[in-house]
Parts: structure tokens; sequence; C-alpha cells
């Protein structure tokens, strides 16, 4: 049975490589014992073709390239972006802006009716970040607000939809 299985095996390996039109390998390679060849090494007495740089084309390819740094004298556009100020505010803690240039403020619901407002990518100290955020709310609303700091994803969560008070007070603060 098992003479058979060997032989059935290796006409179906010879049956395989004339179909593709390989060359078998070497014999004493160590892919030959196992019936399998390199693909990623040329087989002998073969040469790789040769790679050209052509620089002629790369104008083509540099409008694709995203910019590396946001425009800062831009102003207000008429999304109601703005670009980050030149250099960050003189503070305790730091908020990154998002892959895509926006403050990362953002509202949730949970469990049906709970409002949640969410400040991400906070760098610092997040806890003067709270209590400047309760300071500034409390201007607002008139009454503390709770809020949850979490110190492992340096997340700040506000208890009802602030976002756009928040952005808008991030934003006159420099971020």
């Amino acid at each position: 049975m098992s003479v058979s299985v060997c032989l059935r095996c290796s006409g179906l390996r010879g049956a395989v490589w004339s179909a593709l039109r390989l060359r078998p390998p070497a014999p004493g390679s160590p892919c030959a014992a196992a019936g399998l060849r390199l693909f990623s090494a040329p087989a002998p007495g073969e040469t790789r073709p040769s790679i050209e740089e052509s620089t002629a084309e790369y104008k083509f390819v540099e409008r694709l390239i995203p910019p590396s740094k946001v425009r800062h004298g831009a102003g207000k556009v008429s999304t109601g972006w703005v670009p980050p100020s030149p250099s960050p505010p003189d503070l305790p803690y730091m908020i990154r802006r998002s892959r895509m240039h926006n403050i990362p403020v953002y509202t949730d619901v949970t469990h049906g009716n709970r409002l949640i407002t969410i400040v991400r990518k906070v760098e610092g100290d997040i806890w003067a970040l709270e209590k400047d955020v309760k300071a500034f709310l409390k201007d607002v609303t008139g009454k503390d607000l709770p809020t949850q700091v979490n110190e492992v994803t340096m997340t700040l969560k506000v208890k009802g939809h602030f976002d756009r008070e928040l952005k808008e007070w991030l934003l006159n603060k420099g971020f």
C-alpha cells in the first residue's frame, strides 16, 4: 500500500513539474529530498531580471503621497475645520489630533439613553485636563457634571453631549 502511494506521489509530482514546465531541483539540494524548489532562488544557469529605477515618473507618485504636515496658516475652512496652532499650548496635558487632523472629541449613547462625551488621545496629566474640563462645563451648564478618567487608555468621559462646546474650547486653547 505504501509503495503504491509513493509511486502515485512521485508520478503526480512529475505530472505537476511537466504541466508547469518547471525544472526539478538539483539532486544534492535540500529541496530535492522533499520534492520542492525554492522559488526565491533562481534556477541554475538562470539570471534574475534587473530592476531599473526611474525618476521620470515619480511626479505621478508624489501626488498620491499625503502631506506629512498640516498647513497652519490656512485659517478656518468652509467645512468648519481649523488647523492646529503652530506651537502647542503650555499646559500639563496635550491632546493630539486624530489621523484625519480633527479634535478627538466624540459622543456616545450607551444603554439606550445614557449620553456620554469622550475626549481621546490625551497625553500628560489627564487629571489636570479633568479639572479644567469640569471648571469649563460648570461655567457652561451651571452644575458639576460627573466625569470618568481612564489612565490606561488616556480618555476622559463626561456625562452628557458636550462635543461642540468641548471642541470649541480645545480649539481656543490651541489644540
